[in-house]
């Protein structure tokens, strides 16, 4: 996805440097026959795999200048693991005891917009992001012009396209970067239609990531081939309500049987290393966010009991097919959410004992 920016190395230096003006690198836009505003496109995910002689993959932690990432202030500096692919299982060098079975997914996937559409999201993050203008990394990524990839376009309509496209970080009603692990092989994937044709576009294929991609860069980032059938459902936008896509899974997840899940609440603690702290904290309202926060540092603490550093327990969160999930959403002053971490993907046992 960053256009073969990051290398098989020992070294950091090329996550902090990247170019994120350059992302993402896409496949498409395809042209669906008969596919017409308010459809719904139905994609078949048949197959995923890795290209021939790119047997490897990375997970980064973006530097806080250039990126950010769930943890981003606890961790503001670059990080990077390689994997290598080992059939359906990655293991790495630079986080040893640890084998990741492939669940592999397209991160972004999703019909263009119309013109219409886009307008509503430029004005709406645009709007964000004057609330705070100097904020870093800032609240939305913007149209930006510069490293804007373009196709085929070229004269007026690429200059155009580069300065008014929305970016594709995030997910939006079409879909796009929405990095849900379980898209994998076998499933069934509704999108709604904006434009004739559709124009379907993907990218930024994953070999295994955890719910939250935490890191920014956490999945396992890696070179690869999709196989796609499609089929559409005329009128079903209207038809269904549809305002966001929906999907059904396959069915090659890894069938685990026991996790040591971690729980986190909707308290902000002074210190994270200093546990509740004299003063217990500043108690939020009903913080998902904050919770789910809490809960990844607690799994992050947790691992470093075992060896490892606080990098590479936070890099295996994003990478691992951890669970993560809002347990409890109604019991005020404090949202409830847990990151269950499958303990056999160790060659050792890190239960408590």
């Amino acid at each position: 996805w960053t256009g073969g920016q990051i290398a098989d190395t020992d070294s950091a230096d090329d996550i902090a440097s990247v170019d994120l003006t350059r992302v993402h690198y896409l496949s498409g836009p395809i042209k669906v026959a008969d596919a017409e505003p308010g459809d719904i496109l139905v994609v078949d995910i048949l197959d995923i795999g890795a290209l021939s002689g790119y047997e490897w993959g990375f997970t980064g932690i973006f530097g806080k200048s250039n990126g950010g990432g769930f943890l981003t202030d606890k961790y503001p500096n670059a990080a990077k693991a390689i994997w290598n692919f080992e059939g359906r299982h990655a293991t790495s060098r630079h986080i040893p005891g640890v084998r990741l079975p492939g669940l592999i997914h397209p991160g972004l996937i999703g019909c263009a917009p119309s013109e219409e559409l886009l307008q509503k999201w430029n004005r709406r993050e645009a709007a964000l992001v004057a609330t705070d203008p100097n904020r870093v990394p800032p609240l939305a990524t913007l149209p930006n012009a510069t490293g804007a990839l373009v196709g085929s376009l070229t004269g007026d309509d690429a200059t155009r396209a580069a300065q008014e496209g929305a970016r594709t970080v995030p997910p939006r009603e079409h879909g796009g970067n929405c990095d849900i692990k379980d898209l994998s092989i076998g499933s069934k994937l509704y999108l709604p239609v904006y434009v004739v044709g559709a124009n379907l576009s993907m990218g930024d294929i994953h070999f295994s990531q955890g719910d939250g991609e935490i890191s920014f860069c956490g999945a396992i980032e890696m070179a690869g081939y999709i196989d796609l059938k499609v089929g559409l459902i005329k009128g079903g936008m209207a038809k269904y309500a549809m305002i966001n896509p929906m999907f059904l899974p396959g069915n090659v997840k890894p069938s685990y049987s026991e996790f040591l899940t971690f729980q986190g609440i909707s308290v902000e603690y002074e210190n994270d290393d200093a546990g509740i702290g004299k003063d217990g904290g500043t108690q939020h309202y009903m913080d998902a966010h904050l919770a789910y926060k809490n809960a990844c540092l607690n799994a992050i603490r947790y691992l470093g009991k075992f060896g490892y550093s606080e990098e590479q327990a936070y890099l295996l969160l994003s990478a691992a097919p951890v669970e993560g999930r809002i347990s409890g959403i109604v019991d005020i002053p404090n949202v409830c959410c847990t990151i269950a971490l499958p303990t056999q993907i160790f060659d050792f046992d890190i239960k408590p004992k």
